[in-house]
């Protein structure tokens, strides 16, 4: 085990970060399907088991929880039965739960999966995409500052899912908050407030998201139209650094120092279901740690490669992850 990849880890053990975004609850039915409806041409699943994870903004603090870092989650969510089971979730989790405020007026955002086998046969989303409303936005904003200045974290990240909670008010107070406190700021974006995330530390679109949000023809095999494409980005923006996932390309970063292009680990790809959750948690902790952007995304690069792996929404396990990241000598 490098002596690296050691000091990293235990300084992710005594991180607190701050999850700021959309959380939801991922549920599953799974089932096995034997035949063909004679109502429609459609498979008829046999449900076996049902189950619930947390996804979203929550999948990310979880994975920070795996690596042993401590996460705050603030969203906003509804006042519901799945709110009660979101909440159940986050507590078995050994995740806090103060920092979700419960709102009557918008539902918490489920997506089921309906699963037979291996394969994801459809999936069910209930949800409301609405921006939240002023007094949302104030009362997160104002436990977002609170946990900022009793907590002290050692980073903050905004997941966004485009379900409404990040607004241009919630983003800029989130962004100027952690200034203020000097603590980096990551984000994962969606395109409806792509171009909102003014000078932050990190910022990790896929590049699809970077296609859309820039409304430019960049493609994963074209390093040389990702490059133009963030260069772009980085003049409007003027963000810090720029990670691009480029699916089974790879990975692009671009900071002040340089580039990278850092190639997909060859997998055995199950489902890619909250990869990106994966990436920007890792991402984020070794952004805290003050690791070069090239290292940062080797080791964001490994994590979200690792989890595709697994059926449905999971966590990084921190055993596989600790034994790769050494067997590569990410961190010498």
């Amino acid at each position: 085990m490098s002596q690296g990849l050691d000091h990293f880890l235990e300084h992710a053990r005594r991180s607190t970060v701050l999850v700021v975004g959309d959380v939801m609850l991922d549920a599953y039915l799974w089932g096995r399907v034997d035949r063909i409806s004679p109502e429609a041409p459609v498979p008829v699943v046999h449900v076996q088991q049902r189950s619930a994870r947390l996804g979203g903004a929550a999948n990310v603090a979880l994975n920070l929880h795996a690596l042993g870092a401590t996460p705050i989650v603030l969203s906003v969510i509804g006042n519901d039965a799945a709110a009660d089971t979101l909440v159940q979730c986050a507590r078995e989790a050994d995740l806090g739960t103060n920092g979700l405020v419960r709102s009557a007026a918008r539902p918490t955002t489920v997506k089921t999966r309906v699963i037979s086998g291996h394969q994801h046969v459809v999936r069910v989303d209930e949800e409301s995409t609405a921006a939240l409303d002023a007094q949302e936005e104030q009362a997160l904003l104002a436990r977002i500052r609170t946990t900022i200045a009793e907590r002290k974290p050692n980073a903050v990240v905004i997941e966004d899912y485009d379900k409404g909670v990040l607004t241009s008010t919630t983003i800029a107070g989130t962004i100027d908050a952690a200034k203020e406190a000097g603590i980096p700021v990551a984000v994962d974006p969606k395109l409806r407030n792509f171009m909102r995330y003014k000078g932050v530390s990190l910022f990790k679109p896929n590049v699809k998201e970077l296609r859309e949000g820039l409304k430019v023809e960049v493609h994963g095999a074209d390093i040389a139209s990702v490059r133009r494409a963030v260069e772009r980005l980085e003049q409007e923006l003027r963000n810090s650094a720029t990670m691009v996932t480029l699916s089974e390309h790879g990975m692009y970063v671009h900071d002040e120092r340089g580039e990278h292009h850092l190639a997909a680990h060859p997998r055995r790809i199950v489902d890619v279901s909250g990869a990106g959750d994966t990436v920007i948690a890792v991402a984020t902790l070794a952004l805290a740690h003050g690791l070069p952007l090239d290292r940062i995304a080797a080791l964001s690069n490994l994590a979200g490669g690792l989890v595709c792996e697994e059926v449905g929404v999971v966590p990084i396990d921190p055993g596989r992850f600790r034994q790769e990241a050494a067997a590569k000598a990410i961190l010498p």
